[in-house]
């Protein structure tokens, strides 16, 4: 860091307390004291605890295992029922653990990172636990009839650990205690299989990878029949890995795939490939994009014959898939809308199934328990709540409705529409807008636009939730923005903003907002933009690139320093996003768009003003950015707010009530500035 930035003791967690509380109290005291704020808080609190709220479960065996938090329970306890009791109208819970009990005794702020149940031994289960929601955890082995930790069981130490069953004796782990373990980007560089009762010094290591790697991890695919596949992957970027299958000699065998590709699953003998680059085999050019299913043996990893499943058009793109006792269910967008496939596997060769799923919203699997055809997921869409689902993919019969969400608000006279408006290139960029039917086009509604545009992540019309009473039933309209650098198109749409390309996720964000604009929904003194973590940075760099055209910024967890990233939190391991500011041709992209190198003084630029968040404890995105981007700005001249919460790490480690308050400070924010 140059010594002429006047804000790097922000880095430091210890030297930025004193700015962090006047920045936070300064924060309160124009938000928290607002009327609104507490009732906001109070009704979002309220909706969040809301007895009908759906119980979403994982089922192993008999029972559906849930974790739930509440009033008396703030940090959770992990619970179970079975179906029947489940789909009655009181169903009855039996805690299995709870966390809160485990916090007072050890006198230490847990909170769940993870549990990852045994399936051949589903009572055995490897719990995982943060502090204060960090994404490095401790992992202990929990016997859910003995409600107690087992004794001499499994058990590793803090770190970004990865591990995994792969029986009930025997676990893969990629450990990251211990900084000779880590590359580079701070994530695990090893794989070991250790046997239960064997000393970490008796264990087998199975792969070492160079600093320069990106992580190494390994997990266990166990077929319907029992079939086992053990894999390794070798990540050398966050999109390009190497995988190698483990034969019962403990003996690595490379599986000859492109390094742009994700296996997904092992079922009937195959492994199914999502490709994320084009692949000759065998004479044959498998499509970007593609679902493949790969004949493998399970002992030799020979490959055999290659079927394409599906091979999406240029507006769809595969999602995520469950591998059922018979089959395949595989999820993937049409034109950022939820559509889902059907496979079986009859005769030697995957036969597609007709679709009696919902569409034209968000499908989203929750549980597919093993040994089973059956498949629990969830619908929605911006204005119907969450509805879970059981549905038998043999069955040939409508999927049988288990809960829906209360709904928020009456949205009976509420619209929801997809727009498409035109980048700089030409591309027509999708974007849904949500407003009510009486909404006048003379520029004057206020309007969020979120965006997010990074890593191939989707944003979807998900349920509103509380942004519908508290900002739709108020007069306003949400806007969800897909940009390329997301995943809604396919692998060509996330690559077009890549390293070099980032400016074009911008431009398009930029041209979103211009097209409302053109068609009367809003105008500049209307329009806030919101984003987080990679959203953060999409929000920065527009608040500096073209600030005339908003009114307000919410920047929660952002990246914002692009010539600092690596060197802060988990930045090192975003390389292949972003590029290096090591190398000089991608330090100059860099520099180009970076929001914290190109604030200008208010005397010559007319900023929105901007609500920045984060986190003391988020170990993945530092809060360094949201803290000298603020202090920056306020320098500058321009009007900034501030508030870095105590608790929760990048996206978890809060109670309900601290997570009200959050959504009520932005909203209240947001009303301020567009609505009064």
């Amino acid at each position: 860091m140059p010594h002429s930035d006047p804000f790097v003791f922000l880095e430091n967690h210890d030297q930025a307390q004193s700015w962090i509380a006047a920045q936070n109290l300064r924060t309160r005291n124009a938000l928290d004291t607002d009327p609104r704020f507490a009732i906001m808080t109070e009704q979002i609190l309220q909706f969040s605890q809301d007895q009908q709220q759906i119980p979403y479960f994982a089922q192993h065996g008999d029972w559906l295992y849930h974790f739930y938090q509440g009033s008396t329970q703030p940090r959770g306890v992990y619970r179970r029922t079975t179906l029947a009791s489940y789909q009655s109208t009181d169903p009855q819970w039996q805690i299995v653990f709870d966390l809160d009990q485990l916090a007072e005794i050890e006198e230490v702020k847990w909170q769940l990172a993870g549990i990852s149940h045994c399936i051949l031994q589903a009572n055995l289960c490897l719990i995982s636990l943060s502090i204060n929601g960090s994404d490095g955890h401790v992992c202990r082995e929990y016997d859910i009839e003995q409600q107690c930790f087992v004794e001499n069981g499994f058990r590793f130490p803090f770190g970004k650990n990865v591990i995994h069953w792969r029986d009930a004796n025997s676990v893969f782990v990629a450990p990251a205690w211990d900084e000779s373990q880590l590359t580079q980007a701070g994530l695990p560089c090893e794989v070991w299989l250790l046997q239960r009762g064997q000393a970490w010094d008796d264990a087998d290591n199975l792969v070492v990878l160079p600093e320069t790697a990106l992580r190494a991890q390994a997990w266990r695919f166990l077929d319907g029949d029992r079939t086992v596949f053990d894999v390794i992957e070798a990540a050398h970027s966050l999109d390009q890995k190497a995988y190698y299958h483990l034969d019962d000699a403990l003996q690595l065998q490379h599986l000859p795939l492109p390094l742009r590709c994700e296996i997904l699953a092992y079922s009937q003998g195959d492994l199914i490939v999502k490709l994320a680059s084009n692949w000759s085999r065998q004479g044959q050019v498998y499509p970007v994009g593609a679902l493949l299913a790969v004949a493998c043996d399970a002992k030799t990893a020979q490959f055999g014959r290659i079927e394409l499943l599906i091979a999406p058009t240029a507006q769809q793109s595969i999602q995520t898939i469950e591998a059922t006792l018979n089959g395949l269910v595989v999820a993937m967008l049409d034109c950022v809308k939820s559509r889902v496939h059907g496979f079986v596997w009859q005769q030697g060769e995957w036969q597609q199934q007709p679709n009696l799923l919902p569409e034209g919203g968000v499908i989203e699997f929750v549980d597919q328990p093993w040994q089973t055809d059956i498949l629990y997921f969830n619908y929605s869409d911006f204005l119907h709540p969450a509805t879970l689902y059981r549905y038998d993919l043999l069955g040939q019969q409508a999927p049988e409705m288990l809960r829906q969400q209360v709904a928020a608000f009456d949205s009976q006279h509420f619209i929801q529409q997809q727009r498409f408006a035109s980048a700089k290139d030409g591309t027509l960029i999708p974007y849904f807008i949500v407003h009510h039917q009486s909404l006048a086009l003379d520029g004057q509604t206020p309007t969020i636009l979120y965006g997010y545009g990074g890593f191939a992540q989707s944003l979807l019309p998900y349920y509103v939730d509380n942004l519908g009473p508290q900002w739709l039933a108020k007069g306003g309209a949400f806007v969800v923005a897909n940009i390329r650098g997301g995943g809604e198109f396919g692998p060509a749409w996330h690559q077009a903003a890549q390293g070099a390309g980032r400016q074009v996720s911008f431009d398009d964000f930029i041209a979103i907002a211009e097209d409302l604009m053109v068609k009367g929904y809003t105008s500049a003194a209307k329009l806030a933009i919101q984003g987080g973590s990679h959203g953060g940075l999409l929000v920065g760099a527009c608040l500096t690139q073209r600030p005339e055209l908003f009114e307000a910024v919410v920047c929660e967890a952002p990246l914002l320093d692009m010539l600092r990233y690596t060197e802060l939190g988990a930045g090192a391991s975003w390389l292949s996003e972003y590029g290096d500011p090591k190398i000089p041709d991608q330090h100059a992209v860099l520099a180009a768009y970076s929001p914290y190198q190109h604030i200008a003084s208010a005397a010559t630029s007319r900023y929105p003003k901007i609500l920045l968040s984060c986190a003391s404890s988020d170990d993945r995105v530092h809060p360094a950015h949201a803290r000298k981007m603020a202090a920056k700005l306020a320098a500058a001249g321009h009007e900034v707010l501030f508030f870095e919460k105590a608790h929760g790490g990048h996206q978890t480690g809060q109670n309900a009530t601290e997570t009200a308050k959050e959504l009520a400070r932005t909203l209240v924010f947001l009303q301020q500035r567009l609505m009064d």
